[in-house]
């Protein structure tokens, strides 16, 4: 019997979690801000929550780099701290992004890092395939 794809990488964020002191939560989504797969901390209805915030907030970052940066439009992580946490968001191959929430004490390097090194280790595994029409392109 074999695991399936979301399943082996709700594993690998459960991981990611464990080796990254305070962090609380973790999500893999589309661009598009569809879930992919999350830690099982995060309920559905927080995951589908937590999607379409670190979307809209990488869609915001993506249009602040094309004006005020380089103009390539490239984002390499996004970070938003509040009161009792920070939001991290990193590009996860085409069209993909991780999300993870974590204490507002938390090592925002050490975060930051092993999300990097998560998504090398992974890279097209964690590629979101386009959608056409609302299904996934094979």
């Amino acid at each position: 019997m074999t695991t399936s794809v979301p399943s082996q990488l709700s594993w690998l964020l459960e991981q990611l979690l464990a080796r990254t002191p305070r962090t609380r939560h973790a999500l893999l989504l589309s661009g598009d801000g569809l879930k992919i797969c999350h830690t099982p901390e995060l309920s559905m209805d927080k995951a589908d929550q937590l999607s379409a915030i670190a979307a809209g907030i990488q869609s915001l970052s993506h249009g602040a780099s094309v004006e005020f940066g380089d103009g390539r439009g490239g984002v390499r992580q996004s970070m938003t701290e509040f009161y009792g946490g920070i939001l991290f968001i990193v590009e996860a191959g085409l069209a993909a992004h991780i999300a993870v929430v974590a204490a507002e004490d938390a090592d925002a390097g050490l975060v930051g890092h092993n999300m990097r090194e998560l998504v090398e280790q992974l890279g097209h595994h964690l590629a979101s395939k386009p959608r056409v029409g609302g299904a996934s392109v094979s």
